[in-house]
């Protein structure tokens, strides 16, 4: 049975990768934002452990450090907020908290973890966006979060070379988040149009799995 720590298993990809590595017998530690939400959480993933963080919070994110088991065979980034807008209208909030949620919880919370990431030789999957590979117009906070999300996997993976690094990069998923993101550009949603949460879960497993000749520090995936 492996350990994994999971940020973002309420819903979309976090959500389906927890499913599925429950069923298979791992443990899971999902990180929830406040009790109410680790409540709906325990009761809609049987089995998973629950740890309350503010992602927006980082001193919130470095208290979970005493709450961490002793090894952790993987930890995966999967949470993340979006806000769409021009450079011009966005105000210092909106890119605060993208900076906080997207980029900073990961770091702290990495950080926090290598102890245990250590003892394992474990895997950090960092669920990024195509946002982090180009940044488009109306999204440039969101981008700005996504690039660095990608140094931060660069930087991580050269000074931990025990540790297996990946970044993954799925373009439009059919996620709350995208539906949210449709909202925002006035677009209708149509769920069937875009990659299926599952399918990015499925990648994540297989990074997760990988025997130890192998890493895969990038893996970029498309709509169709």
């Amino acid at each position: 049975m492996s350990t994994h720590l999971l940020t973002g298993a309420g819903s979309g990809i976090g959500r389906v990768l927890a499913e599925r590595l429950l069923a298979r017998g791992d443990e899971v530690l999902a990180v929830a934002r406040s009790e109410e939400r680790a409540a709906e959480m325990a009761a809609d993933l049987g089995g998973v452990t629950t740890l309350v963080a503010d992602l927006a919070d980082a001193a919130s994110v470095e208290a979970l450090g005493d709450r961490l088991p002793p090894r952790l065979d993987s930890v995966v980034h999967a949470a993340g907020v979006v806000e769409l807008g021009a450079v011009a209208d966005l105000p210092a909030s909106a890119w605060t908290e993208q900076l906080a949620v997207n980029l900073v919880a990961p770091a702290v919370l990495t950080r926090v973890a290598l102890p245990a990431l250590r003892t394992a030789r474990g895997t950090v999957v960092l669920v990024n966006s195509g946002a982090g590979l180009r940044a488009n117009p109306q999204w440039a906070a969101y981008a700005a979060s996504k690039h660095g999300l990608r140094a931060l996997a660069d930087s991580l993976r050269a000074e931990e070379p025990d540790l297996r690094v990946t970044s993954v990069f799925p373009g439009r998923t059919a996620t709350a988040m995208q539906e949210t993101v449709h909202a925002q550009e006035g677009k209708a949603y149509d769920a069937s149009d875009w990659i299926q949460p599952g399918t990015v879960a499925d990648l994540v497993l297989h990074v997760l799995d990988l025997p130890r000749d192998a890493e895969v520090p990038e893996l970029v995936v498309k709509p169709v």
